[in-house]
């Protein structure tokens, strides 16, 4: 049995089906703790026949169909993936619509997907009905439990490693979601990769939390466990953010060896998870902890190591990686047992978007993770993003990815796909790249990331980047959230001015002094990057737009800041008749009164605190 000669995903499972029919290929934990409901390869197989059989008589065949399932239906949502495949029938997955947003977008995948049916769970049917519209007649909709039992009148439909397999949406963190086009070819190339970066093997067992419509869910995930043949066990992220203990719990209770997520869920580990908690873990089995999806922050990693190490996590099973939807998934990964390469680059220089580097922490200095190589055929160039030429080797540039496991391209987006998936360095005769969107640079075959290419803002003729401003704004008042902050450049008055949209701990919502906290932003951010804050956005908890993998939509705030869309707790302006100019910010905030003025706002807010705590 030679998983590597399946040509479709469709001969994996049936692979799987036939030499390991009775055992266990998936688990869903309810609430993230009771084991409730598993599937063998055989029973995936048979029910994935039965909608198929099902959505074959409809002739959707060659068509589009939605997906959607709440959450804590797991295995229904995987076995309705399959069954679209078995089906011939491309898939669009879509996360449940769980306010108004959500709804929107899935009225928005549908017109842009033309779908021309939607399956789902009883429990959303209604809800689903009521509130999408529809402009197609012949428009099916379809429950699962609805569904005939019985798969006599399957047909295996007549595919081949070109054929889609489903619509993934980008995540929309940069702007208006796009379907990209992915092939069996792109996915099982991209499976071989992940097997290969993660070392995945017969005794692998993994496990997640991740949302499975989406890249590092469904491809990460569901379809790796697939293709290496080992069970993976899954739980609501609902069910993780109400209690981020839970994901450490499952891994020590089904002896994981393969699980990770975004930064900010360690971030969450690290807050939330009590000593007493701590001291029942068996974190000892856990061989690769993988980070991706968004920047990854050292002093996170250095917290969670500290604290975990203790319940038997080992430093270097933490594994740096990247990818995208455009990618499939995996563009590049480190070396698994071997901790991350980790930089400091020059933070002045690389304003300029140049590399200097030292190996040592040092004043002036960002440190910087490596995100891995990349694996397989794939290549990476760094290039000028105006002039698409190659950078020098301390230059940073845009980086370019070329490779057999990419997305075919957006869909229905001829001129998209061009530009971004058929790009030509400069004077070269080489095959087309993908152009990522992301900046960055190499150093040997190690890739850094250094931001998004549309993020990256100017003010005074210098480059900054958002993340780095979001954590210095993040670290400089207690009440601000970790992990949900927006840095954005909006022209106002005729010029490019900073933005700060920031969520509030709900812990400190009856003890805000507004004047401590914009004082404390506009101070550290022009300490340490020497750019005046022109208006700060505070909100409750949880209403930064945020992607369902939990990165900041810095596209979306800024559409509503400049839509004033914000149900602010509070939002303050700076001053219409003050001067911007860089002289007279300068004069400002060098200015004794200024600072009188901060640490008076600063002990106000002290005392206030203090007396809220009695």
């Amino acid at each position: 049995m030679n998983i590597e000669n399946c040509l479709t995903l469709i001969d994996v499972l049936q692979t799987r089906s036939q030499y390991q029919s009775n055992e266990i290929a998936y688990r869903f934990l309810k609430d993230g703790e009771l084991e409730t409901d598993a599937i063998t390869y055989q029973e995936l197989d048979h029910k994935a026949k039965i909608i198929a059989s099902h959505l074959q008589s409809l002739n959707l065949s060659n068509q589009r169909v939605i997906i959607v399932y709440p959450y804590d239906r797991g295995i229904e949502f995987i076995t309705a993936f399959f069954g679209c495949l078995y089906g011939g029938v491309v898939a669009v997955t879509c996360h449940p619509p769980l306010n108004r947003h959500g709804m929107l977008e899935i009225q928005e995948r549908l017109n842009d997907s033309e779908a021309k049916g939607l399956i789902t769970h009883p429990t959303l049917i209604k809800q689903l009905k009521d509130k999408l519209t529809i402009s197609n007649n012949n428009f099916h909709w379809i429950v699962n439990n609805d569904i005939a039992t019985v798969a006599n009148d399957w047909q295996k439909p007549t595919i081949t490693p070109d054929s889609l397999v489903f619509l993934q949406y980008t995540s929309g963190s940069t702007g208006k979601p796009k379907g990209v086009m992915i092939t069996h070819q792109c996915i099982l190339y991209n499976q071989k990769m992940l097997k290969l970066a993660f070392g995945n093997n017969d005794t692998s067992i993994g496990l997640g939390w991740l949302p499975l419509f989406h890249d590092m869910g469904l491809i990460g995930l569901v379809i790796q466990a697939l293709y290496v043949g080992r069970p993976s066990i899954f739980m609501s992220p609902v069910a993780f953010i109400q209690k981020p203990v839970r994901w450490l719990q499952a891994i020590s209770r089904y002896k994981v060896t393969t699980s990770g997520a975004p930064n900010f869920a360690y971030d969450l580990l690290c807050r939330h998870v009590t000593p007493q908690q701590r001291e029942n873990l068996d974190l000892s089995h856990w061989e690769l902890a993988f980070c991706g999806g968004e920047p990854i922050q050292i002093q996170t990693i250095n917290q969670f190591c500290q604290l975990f190490s203790p319940c038997g996590f080992r430093r270097e099973a933490f594994y740096a990686c990247y990818g995208m939807a455009e990618a499939t998934l995996l563009i590049t990964g480190g070396q698994k047992g071997r901790f991350p390469t980790l930089k400091y680059i020059n933070e002045m220089a690389l304003e300029n978007n140049l590399v200097v580097t030292n190996s040592h922490k040092k004043t002036g200095f960002l440190p910087m993770i490596s995100v891995g190589k990349p694996w397989l055929d794939e290549q990476i160039k760094i290039v000028n993003p105006h002039t698409l030429q190659p950078c020098l080797p301390d230059e940073v540039g845009e980086i370019w990815v070329s490779g057999s496991g990419l997305g075919k391209g957006y869909w229905q987006d001829i001129k998209r796909t061009t530009k971004t998936f058929k790009a030509d360095i400069k004077d070269t005769q080489k095959t087309p790249f993908l152009r990522t969107g992301d900046l960055g640079f190499l150093q040997g075959e190690e890739l850094f990331i250094t931001g998004r290419l549309n993020d990256v803002m100017v003010f005074w003729g210098l480059n900054h980047y958002p993340q780095l401003i979001e954590q210095t704004v993040a670290e400089c008042h207690p009440a601000l959230r970790q992990n949900c902050t927006a840095a954005i450049s909006v022209k106002q008055e005729g010029e490019a001015q900073l933005i700060i949209v920031s969520e509030i701990e709900r812990s400190y919502r009856n003890s805000l002094d507004f004047d401590e906290i914009v004082a404390q932003i506009c101070w550290s951010v022009f300490e340490k990057y020497m750019i005046d804050v022109y208006s700060i956005v505070l909100l409750k908890t949880g209403k930064i737009p945020k992607t369902s993998s939990g990165k900041i939509q810095r596209y979306a705030c800024k559409m509503k800041f400049i839509n004033d869309d914000f149900d602010a707790i509070y939002q303050w302006r700076c001053h219409p008749n003050q001067l911007r100019d860089i002289t007279s910010v300068f004069q400002r905030y060098f200015n004794p009164v200024t600072h009188l003025k901060r640490y008076f706002f600063i002990l106000r807010g002290k005392m206030k605190r203090l007396l809220t705590a009695k």
